[in-house]
């Protein structure tokens, strides 16, 4: 049977198109009856400031497993991961780059990149300042969303469509993407590329990076299982199962040769998935080696992940 959704919500109208928008509560499964829809209680309100008009909107998918067609639909799919009520990988995202428009995120809300001078010179005459935050396809998932028991440092670096699990802390210089995110309790202070879930009592080191497969060609999906730790500034181009440990400074991609003990060579492709496994360069030749794991890496610091 097809995956269903909706919601009722606000979006941003200018010139026939919609910017973004906006939905508290959206839901799997088909909507109710329209005669029970509260945004028929939204009034429609001009913005001549932004020379936008804010409207309201109920929005339907039919399956969540094709496509995404117009713009209020993908921002239900996004809406869907952050409220996490599907999770990376879950939802068909294909052609969103091309159906999104380009949004400047202000201070006093979305704005289209053409009208920035006009509505800067308003603002001014109002006596107010406009500070635009980006100017970008995605917005602020905690302008939208602010998932319960998480804990976001900057929250610029994590965009709508990412998944928190309760428990989950991102730090300063951490990131997340939109179909990205952690699955349980986790630590984040470096990259979580698009497509990439990382798993319970887990940690992403401070500058380690997941690669995605948003461009470049790259088909692995890359994923950490349970209680793994990629070290600082390490990076990730394979999946891990649970218990791995990638030292910091080591780049493991997919065609990366690592040497296992017994003196066999192959490439780290060969592992993906795997569990138990620490992967390391030797100081002294400077090979990639891969060890079975005796050991805990000691776990992450449960004080920091405390949702209260």
């Amino acid at each position: 049977m097809p995956r269903s959704a909706w919601a009722d919500g606000l979006a941003t109208w200018r010139e026939g198109e919609i910017l973004e928008a906006l939905y508290p509560t959206p839901a799997l499964g088909p909507p109710p009856d329209a005669d029970a829809n509260p945004a028929a209680s939204w009034s429609d309100r001009e913005d001549p400031m932004r020379g936008v008009r804010r409207i309201r909107l109920r929005t339907f998918i039919e399956d969540l497993d094709c496509p995404p067609a117009t713009v209020d639909d993908v921002y239900l799919r996004l809406h869907l991961l952050s409220h996490r009520l599907v999770v990376p990988n879950d939802v068909n995202l294909d052609g969103i780059f091309g159906i999104l428009p380009n949004v400047a995120w202000t201070s006093l809300g979305p704005v289209h990149p053409s009208d920035l001078p006009s509505v800067r010179s308003k603002a001014a005459v109002a006596g107010l300042h406009l500070e635009v935050h980006s100017v970008d396809k995605f917005p602020r998932m905690a302008d939208y969303v602010v998932p319960s028991g998480v804990r976001i440092a900057d929250a610029s670096r994590v965009r709508l469509g990412a998944h928190l699990a309760s428990g989950t802390t991102v730090m300063h210089e951490g990131f997340v993407n939109f179909n990205a995110g952690t699955l349980g309790t986790a630590m984040v202070e470096g990259r979580i590329s698009q497509g990439v879930v990382v798993g319970d009592s887990s940690d992403i080191g401070g500058g380690a990076s997941t690669q995605g497969t948003l461009s470049g060609g790259g088909k692995e999906r890359v994923s950490l299982g349970e209680r793994c730790l990629l070290g600082a500034n390490s990076g990730l181009g394979i999946a891990l199962g649970d218990d791995c440990v990638v030292e910091a400074g080591l780049y493991l991609t997919a065609g990366t040769i690592v040497s296992l003990p017994d003196g066999t060579k192959m490439k780290a492709r060969s592992l993906s998935g795997r569990s138990g496994l620490l992967f390391r360069r030797n100081s002294v030749s400077g090979a990639v080696e891969v060890l079975p794991r005796t050991s805990s890496w000691g776990d992450l610091n449960s004080d920091l992940h405390i949702s209260q």
